[in-house]
């Protein structure tokens, strides 16, 4: 008898809560649905594969009858699905019953449609910590997969992790799974002989399993996959290969799992995969962990140090970008509330849960916080779940805390019908502005950031040669032109009102609640049903040139449906293009997308001047400009010593 190895195969589904449909269909057509398709006709093929629980629910809705082949796999005994948090957040980073609850309504839904109840769990962007292992182990999972490269970390070697390991927390049970990172590389960019050979050189060394668990959208989604994939038919010849050789066996993880022993006991430490570590660094940290990975490599020390090369973890995301930080600890706060209720309606329950799916949190080749329609997702149901809770359990109008860990005190200021939140951190700006009649924070903006990755910019469009496609983490495009003025990174957060005299940004606010003070200016925000006004009281300040700076969240973004209005009803353009106003007292920002508008009235005319704000990011498809808000600026030049200004905002649905 020829060795055998166990070919441990399994695919990870998932799209953003919030994405645009049409990317979601893009996804199935050219990705999910031929998969399936492909798969079905060989019974003898075993897999697994997760589908997180909200791209589950879209595709069941729009697509039974390919869904329909999955579950008929599922019930042949061909396919396992894994479980995970429901809306796909960082297990991690969310509160434990928030992890039992994400968790049971997968597991449920699972069992619901299949019959089969899960085992396996698939980690959120394999992101370890060992608090995560007593929800797991409470919902019933015996076991999730990891990166071989978390084992690397403890001492154990590649030819160890051929089979499961066991670990605990506070007395419970999981088992762990090593990812084999040399078949993440392979699957699906070697030609599909190759990686027969591959698994066939791994049979003859004795190990007992291969493990690969990765996206599934690198099997039609990823640049060049669809065709090499489908067209050219890489999966049928890996999977006919898989099939004919002598030496490989593929497998469920159940089944391996049932007949196989754990390798012993084992302590992770906290981390996700390699590329992960390095996303989550700010510059320059990022750059000097790169350069020191690459000088590893080349001195040929890459493999034997790299387990001691750590980088960051997961949740710096939340200490680099205070933006993520403000969602994740105001997502966290209504956790709380939401606890406090007994029995609270099903619809907020889902409201939390939607509000903490991971994608909009983080960023790196993946990763959606640039992504302004992914934010808005999350912010959609941070403000429908906390008008739901104000209605169930009044809060004060008026409060003060500092409720992202920061060393300032927010205040946050609220009715029935807006919220304002103003941080005490001398700038006397908004940094929230929310709607809760459209479910919208006007102040959901993303500052310019230096990303370790715009190094890349310049250095032209990378090419492939030799055999198979290029993983989209080796290849360097450009959606849009991308100049170095693009990429100057913003010293101060994009908030709302931020006040400039003569040029000058006013960093020296000193703040009372909603009124603030400083030499020659105290400005004052109120709240009055669905207007907020700001007022500066000028003294001393004759002739001097006083700005103050808006920039606003706009759904449409660049989009058609995103339109200036003037005073007389005429269209000057879109949010996407400059404007400039002479002397006008009045504007209104119309929003499609958003079904709302805001009327801006001031009570002097002011020099009005608007421009999008657009950041540069990179993806699997390339760098690419993202407009994030429409930064739109006041300006008056003070008519005398004695001088009050006063701008009124109007928030309201389009009629």
């Amino acid at each position: 008898m020829p060795p055998v190895i166990t070919l441990l195969l399994g695919v990870h589904a998932h799209q953003p809560v919030g994405n645009f449909p049409e990317v979601i269909e893009d996804a199935h057509q050219r990705c999910y649905k031929p998969f399936l398709h492909t798969l079905h006709a060989y019974p003898d093929f075993r897999f697994a594969a997760h589908f997180s629980g909200w791209l589950l629910d879209w595709l069941r809705e729009r697509h039974p009858a390919d869904m329909e082949l999955l579950a008929d796999m599922v019930r042949r005994g061909q396919v396992e699905l894994f479980s995970s948090g429901d809306t796909e957040p960082v297990l991690a980073a969310i509160p434990h019953r928030d992890r039992v609850g994400q968790l049971q309504v997968l597991n449920d839904k699972l069992a619901a449609w299949t019959g089969v109840r899960p085992q396996g769990a698939w980690l959120t962007e394999r992101v370890w910590e060992s608090a995560v292992v007593p929800a797991l182990a409470e919902t019933g999972i015996r076991y999730v997969t990891v990166d071989d490269y978390h084992f690397f970390c403890t001492g154990k070697t590649a030819d160890e992790l051929d089979g499961h390991f066991s670990t605990e927390e506070d007395g419970r049970r999981l088992d762990l799974f090593p990812i084999s990172e040399a078949l993440r590389y392979r699957l699906p960019f070697s030609p599909a002989h190759e990686v027969i050979a591959y698994l066939e050189n791994l049979a003859e060394q004795g190990r007992g399993a291969a493990i690969y668990f990765d996206d599934i959208e690198k099997f039609g989604i990823w640049p060049e996959t669809y065709d090499w994939v489908y067209h050219r038919g890489w999966l049928k010849a890996l999977i006919e290969g898989v099939l004919a050789s002598p030496k490989i066996r593929p497998a469920t993880y159940a089944d391996f799992h049932a007949r196989h022993a754990t390798r012993g006991i084992v302590y992770l430490p906290t981390t996700s995969y390699s590329e992960m570590n390095e996303w989550t660094l700010p510059m320059p940290a990022a750059r000097h962990y790169a350069d020191f990975v690459a000088a590893e490599k080349a001195a040929g020390r890459g493999d034997l140090h790299r387990p001691f090369l750590r980088g960051g973890i997961w949740r710096n995301f939340l200490s680099r970008y205070p933006e993520a930080n403000w969602m994740h600890k105001r997502m966290q706060g209504l956790s709380a509330r939401l606890a406090g209720i007994p029995n609270p309606p099903p619809d907020l329950v889902d409201e939390l849960y939607r509000a903490q799916a991971n994608d909009a949190y983080w960023h790196g080749l993946f990763g959606g916080l640039y992504l302004p329609h992914l934010r808005r997702a999350v912010w959609n149901n941070i403000v429908a779940l906390e008008a739901a809770l104000d209605a169930l359990q009044a809060r004060p109008a008026l409060a003060g805390l500092d409720a992202d860990l920061d060393g300032k005190t927010e205040t946050f200021a609220h009715n029935d019908a807006l919220q304002l939140v103003l941080r005490d951190d001398g700038l006397g700006a908004l940094h929230e502005l929310t709607s809760y009649q459209l479910r919208h924070n006007f102040g959901d903006t993303l500052r310019r950031y230096r990303e370790h990755y715009h190094d890349k910019i310049g250095s032209g469009e990378s090419r492939h040669d030799g055999e198979g496609i290029a993983s989209a983490h080796d290849i360097v495009r450009f959606k849009h032109p991308v100049s170095v003025e693009d990429i100057v990174p913003d010293p101060l957060p994009r908030a709302v009102f931020l006040d400039e005299l003569n040029g000058a940004t006013i960093t020296d606010y000193a703040a009372d609640a909603l009124q603030l003070r400083r030499a020659g200016i105290a400005k004052t925000y109120a709240l009055g049903g669905d207007r907020l006004t700001v007022s500066w009281h000028l003294s001393g300040l004759a002739g001097q040139h006083f700005i103050t700076r808006l920039n606003l969240a706009m759904p449409s973004c660049d989009g058609f449906l995103g339109r200036y209005v003037l005073a007389d009803g005429s269209i000057p353009g879109g949010f996407g293009a400059p404007l400039q106003l002479a002397a006008a007292d009045r504007l209104t920002l119309d929003d499609g997308v958003l079904g709302g508008k805001i009327a801006l009235l001031a009570s002097r005319p002011a020099e009005i001047s608007a421009a999008p704000l657009k950041t540069v990011s990179q993806s699997e498809a390339g760098f690419e400009k993202i407009m994030q808000a429409v930064e739109l600026c006041w300006a008056w030049e003070i008519p005398g010593d004695d001088c009050t200004l006063h701008l009124h905002l109007d928030i309201t649905p389009q009629p």
